[in-house]
């Protein structure tokens, strides 16, 4: 592979750091799972409009591909090659009264986080069969769960019209991933692989093998963030006991996606605030202030529909689970008494 040639007009971090010195270092390099720098670029190279464009093989890549992966990091983190990632997911530690008892904004609440299986390449670099035995592993895991969080696993291959309709009106069911994903290699084997659990209550679920290995999601409605986040921390350590997490002393919780690394929590709410809207100016000054991500209500790229958002934690790498949950919680405070004073 040549020195690739991105457009004028390209500002991905791929662009930005992936010079020809740093190029003609690492294009001979490869990991243990043969994953290599072509393959980590790929992404960003087919689609130059990509806000990252890299994503990680195993945990190697980071090491081997650090002279890349390193300023992409601390650019988009603000997480230097020195320090050191924190976790705690204490739910003790969490301060979070809900910010809207009377449910007149926060129509529902969700925290998840991504996780991978130690021992095992990310999705980029694995092999059809070392996915089937995760999903293997994972489900066998899962259906071992009880009180609360015990439920069914539905694989997606052989999904019958029936239970994929019923998966669909609860949105519960992913699709085969984005052209972002496809280029980095995410969407290999489709659907094999692949499938989803959720408890009988409807409040817990775990995708398997979507971007990560698994995507274990907690979620109710309304604005009880601290019960939110104690049911996701009870699931994250009854899976953990029956399937280790790959993590890093470094980065924390490994993530093909270097945006997800640290936590790989993401903590919302989807928040009507259609007053607050009318002056975006001051509520993207708001949600900069603590932190925080502005997106539509199908998530990264949509719309509001009805001035409602889904407001969550930008930050994942460098602090801890509780900080994060906390910095949401804060924000999520400030934007309703805007919108009440706006009223």
């Amino acid at each position: 592979m040549d020195y690739p040639t991105f457009p004028a007009d390209c500002r991905s971090m791929l662009c930005r750091f992936l010079t020809p010195e740093v190029f003609d270092a690492l294009r001979g390099v490869q990991t243990s799972n043969g994953f290599t720098l072509e393959q980590a670029i790929r992404s960003g190279v087919e689609n130059p409009d990509s806000s990252i464009g890299v994503y990680a093989g195993d945990g190697e890549s980071y090491i081997l591909y650090a002279a890349l992966f390193d300023p992409i990091i601390e650019a988009y983190h603000g997480f230097h090659p020195s320090d050191t990632h924190r976790s705690d997911l204490d739910p003790g530690r969490l301060n979070a009264p809900n910010p809207d008892p009377e449910g007149e904004f926060i129509l529902s609440t969700r925290i998840r986080v991504g996780r991978n299986v130690a021992g095992f390449p990310l999705g980029p670099a694995i092999t059809r069969e070392q996915r089937d035995e995760i999903e293997t592993r994972v489900a066998a895991g899962l259906e071992t769960l009880t009180d609360d969080l015990a439920g069914r696993y539905y694989p997606l291959t052989g999904m019958s019209p029936e239970t994929q309709r019923a998966l669909i009106e609860d949105h519960f069911l992913f699709k085969e991933g984005d052209r972002f994903l496809e280029s980095a290699g995410l969407n290999r084997d489709w659907p094999s692989g692949r499938g989803l659990y959720h408890n009988h209550d409807k409040t817990f679920l775990v995708w398997v093998n979507e971007e990560d290995q698994m995507r274990i999601i907690s979620m109710q409605p309304g604005g009880d963030i601290a019960a939110v986040f104690r049911r996701l921390v009870r699931a994250v350590r009854a899976i953990e006991s029956r399937v280790p997490f790959a993590r890093s002393a470094h980065l924390g919780y490994l993530t093909s996606c270097p945006t997800n690394l640290g936590t790989a929590m993401r903590a919302s709410v989807h928040i009507a605030l259609p007053k607050l809207a009318e002056d975006y100016e001051r509520f993207e000054a708001i949600c900069a202030k603590h932190h925080l991500q502005i997106r539509g209500i199908h998530g990264e790229h949509s719309e509001s529909v009805g001035g409602v958002y889904d407001i969550s934690n930008r930050r994942r790498l460098g602090v801890t689970e509780v900080e994060a949950a906390q910095e949401m919680v804060e924000g999520v405070v400030e934007l309703i008494a805007e919108e009440k004073h706006l009223r």
